[in-house]
């Protein structure tokens, strides 16, 4: 039987981050592709500790819950957003299955076939993904290391009058940039005028390599809130980088009118959440002391980013560059302009290493020299190994464009 199915398949891209861990699994392969943290610095005993708690005390964790999430969990994140800047209720909020499905259900109500919408480039590849299913008019502001440029900003604004912006401006995926507090205030201020709807996406703030609060400008949220009147900024963040992916709950927080309408999406969605991880979440964060743990974590990221960067240096390979992340999971390495890191790839893999091209972060025009790679995930006596490996199949890439 022939499926007719609807035209939106049409839109729906694969994830190369998924495609390459497929291909990775089983191997000896060193992965700098996916977005993993460290499995060894889960706090694992504390999470069992609390899931145990909530079963003990109740049942009801197994039951349906409110679409918009354990109540007592929400008060605890609005609670670390208000220590932050971000002053938020627990009413103009809902928990997500992780920080992507609250991309998605944003998208869901906001966007009609053809709408335009503002991104960076390069830029998360699952928000294009999410954008290009629901046939986003996708559009590029241009950037340089401290954020979007305004006047192109403004210039794009005008142009195509978008519904929306999507942002990471804090340890940028797949780049690791940070935007400066001038970029960011231009960038509120710019679509406050222009009467523009910003998603701030936040899943790496809090993984920072430098302890000083001071060291880091304020998110859009906060110099959104700082502003006053009708905020322009929805923000949303995950538990899945500081404490572990696979409790899959997210949040996303904004005014209580847009919160209504997202509940009602959510609702068609899959009802609610998992209850018994937001619980487990909540039992969590009553007894584990989660700002250590991020510290702890955020140290060891350092020093892993600093060791990759390290290795890198070494080679000197001619024409390529990469700066160093200021926190996050991410450094952005670009090669010489003939080596496209696609064709690079199978060759790295054949040599027992993965990375992410970076073409697939860009929905025009993309960059083909550079590439993405994870410094979390892989253990710090492997990266040595691991670029050792790479500067093989660079080796053997430069050899196949050598004349007969």
């Amino acid at each position: 039987m022939k499926i007719n199915y609807a035209e939106m398949t049409n839109h729906l891209g694969s994830s190369a981050v998924r495609d390459i861990l497929k291909i990775t699994q089983g191997k000896d392969i060193i992965s700098l592709a996916g977005g993993l943290p460290a499995e060894e610095l889960f706090p694992a005993e504390a999470i069992r500790e609390a899931y145990s708690r909530v079963l003990t005390s109740s049942v009801t964790a197994l039951q349906y819950g409110l679409t918009e999430g354990y109540l007592p969990l929400r008060e605890q994140i609005a609670a670390r957003l208000g220590q932050q800047g971000m002053p938020v209720s627990a009413h103009e909020m809902i928990l997500t299955t992780g920080s992507q499905q609250a991309i998605d259900l944003l998208c869901r109500i906001m966007l009609d076939p053809g709408d335009a919408v503002l991104v960076e480039a390069p830029t998360y590849l699952a928000a294009l993904q999410v954008l290009g299913s629901y046939r986003a008019d996708i559009q590029v502001v241009m950037s340089d290391h401290a954020g979007m440029l305004p006047e192109h900003l403004e210039e794009q604004l005008r142009t195509h009058r978008p519904k929306l912006l999507y942002a990471v401006p804090t340890f940028n995926n797949p780049t690791g940039a940070t935007w400066s507090r001038e970029r960011r205030e231009q960038v509120v201020e710019l679509c406050r005028r222009y009467g523009v709807l910003i998603l701030e996406d936040n899943p790496y703030g809090e993984i920072a390599f430098d302890e000083s609060p001071q060291a880091y400008p304020p998110t859009l949220a906060a110099i959104d809130r700082e502003l006053g009147g009708d905020p322009c900024v929805v923000y949303t963040g995950t538990f899945s980088k500081i404490a572990a992916p696979g409790l899959r709950t997210g949040w996303i927080a904004g005014p209580a009118e847009l919160v209504q309408i997202l509940a009602k999406a959510k609702q068609a969605a899959d009802l609610h959440s998992s209850t018994i991880d937001q619980r487990a979440l909540h039992e969590l964060l009553l007894v584990f002391d989660l700002e250590a743990h991020i510290r702890r974590i955020s140290r060891e990221y350092k020093s892993r980013m600093r060791l990759l960067s390290a290795e890198l240096s070494s080679q000197r390979w001619q024409e390529a560059s990469f700066l160093e992340p200021r926190g996050g999971m991410f450094l952005w390495l670009s090669l010489p302009a003939h080596i496209h890191t696609a064709d690079l790839l199978p060759l790295a893999v054949e040599e027992g290493v993965a990375f992410v091209p970076g073409e697939v972060f860009y929905s025009e025009q993309p960059l083909r020299n550079a590439m993405r790679l994870n410094f979390t995930h892989t253990r710090p006596e492997l990266l040595p190994i691991a670029v050792k490996r790479l500067e093989t199949a660079l080796s053997r890439y430069e050899q196949r464009l050598l004349p007969l």
